[in-house]
């Protein structure tokens, strides 16, 4: 058996214990069995300090478009093993699990998009990121509203639209955006929370007053706030406004510094404080560099991680979810509120465990991270926990 004393686990600024160090017990596997367990009189091969290091799960991305040159809006020509090597590279970059987002398309590449996806989780592997319920961004979303959404692919939400899209793939989505206010959409919202589905609100005009009854109808999140919705005013709350104000709705957020402006996103962090989880919203282009990629039909141009279609239009990130867990971290000087963004609130969020300590036990070290504060330069590391 082997200790590991002096580390903390992460916490968002609710939180009482956010600095309160742990101590966890692993076995000859190097399997977590106990945490704040002095287990006793039972010897330790070895006892080690992480020196107030954060121990914390991998990554998950609720939003993420695509990566390597695929997007998961058009994956129907693509082979599984393009599909695996996304799985790995995201790996390297710490996430554990994804929903793969599927941006408003045609219904044949939404439902083959589907179906290929069906057919990667069923491949297995280490060292392997692996696909959740598919995030299904559209196409239910109000037309002003539509940021990099092709207008074209847009529809009336009414249940045989709902139907037609996702009939037989029931058990394939975790997760729809949906703009509340457009007629048909508290009829779809229904339907999804029958089927397990969780819905959230993005691409929408909606109010606090619409925004309040869909709360009510079950919507949970919040799709990439601040941006393609109304904003928080003092005379218009807006859906941020009553998500706050309802404390149980999650609120994604980009902190890539180019969504939205670092000193909304820590005044969100310090609002939100139990509510906030961060996506990536990663599209195509992750994971390639700087340049002009083709988009769908489009082009799409990427420079320092921001990403624009040549009329402008802000189309998604391809900075990695980490390293916006650090540019948070350094904006707000809360690292472990920052680190519990990505690691722990986007699995809340999803409904996948409630207790911290209790998904640790039983988890091999080699799958979590391990987070190190520079307190010099107020820059936050991470590396696979070892």
């Amino acid at each position: 058996m082997r200790r590991i004393t002096n580390l903390c686990l992460p916490a968002p600024l609710s939180s009482k214990d956010k600095q309160k160090p742990s101590t966890i017990l692993l076995d000859e596997e190097e399997t977590i069995i106990g945490i704040d367990d002095l287990a006793g009189n039972q010897s330790f091969n070895n006892t080690q300090s992480w020196n107030g290091d954060f121990l914390s799960p991998m990554g998950l991305d609720i939003q993420i478009n695509g990566g390597l040159g695929l997007s998961f809006s058009d994956i129907h020509s693509i082979s599984l093993e393009k599909i695996s090597e996304l799985q790995y590279h995201l790996w390297e970059d710490g996430i554990e699990a994804i929903c793969p987002t599927i941006i408003s398309c045609d219904l044949n590449s939404l439902r083959s998009g589907l179906s290929v996806l069906r057919q990667a989780r069923l491949i297995k592997g280490s060292n392997k990121c692996e696909i959740l319920g598919a995030h299904l961004e559209g196409p239910f979303l109000k037309d002003i509203r539509k940021g990099a959404h092709p207008e074209e692919h847009l529809s009336i939400p009414n249940l045989q639209s709902l139907e037609a899209r996702i009939n037989g793939f029931e058990n394939e989505i975790a997760l729809m955006t949906i703009a509340p206010e457009i007629s048909g959409a508290f009829a779809v919202i229904e339907r999804l929370n029958e089927l397990g589905v969780k819905t959230s609100i993005g691409h929408s005009e909606a109010d606090e007053v619409i925004a309040k009854n869909a709360f009510k109808q079950g919507v949970s999140m919040l799709t990439h706030t601040f941006n393609a919705m109304p904003s928080l005013l003092h005379r218009s709350p807006g859906p941020i406004g009553e998500a706050l104000i309802n404390g149980n709705v999650f609120i994604g957020l980009i902190a890539d510094g180019i969504h939205v402006h670092p000193t909304m996103a820590v005044l969100l962090q310090r609002l939100a404080k139990d509510q906030m989880f961060l996506v990536s919203d990663a599209i195509s282009a992750y994971g390639l560099g700087d340049g002009v990629y083709k988009w769908d039909e489009r082009k799409v141009t990427v420079d320092n991680f921001s990403c624009h279609l040549e009329d402008g239009t802000l189309a998604g990130s391809t900075l990695p979810l980490l390293e916006a867990v650090k540019k948070l971290a350094k904006w707000s000087a809360e690292p472990s509120a920052s680190i519990w963004s990505a690691t722990v609130s986007p699995r809340l969020a999803l409904g996948h465990f409630e207790d911290l300590n209790e998904y640790l036990l039983g988890k091999p070290l080699k799958k979590l991270l391990r987070w190190r504060m520079n307190e010099a330069d107020n820059e936050l590391f991470w590396e696979h926990a070892s």
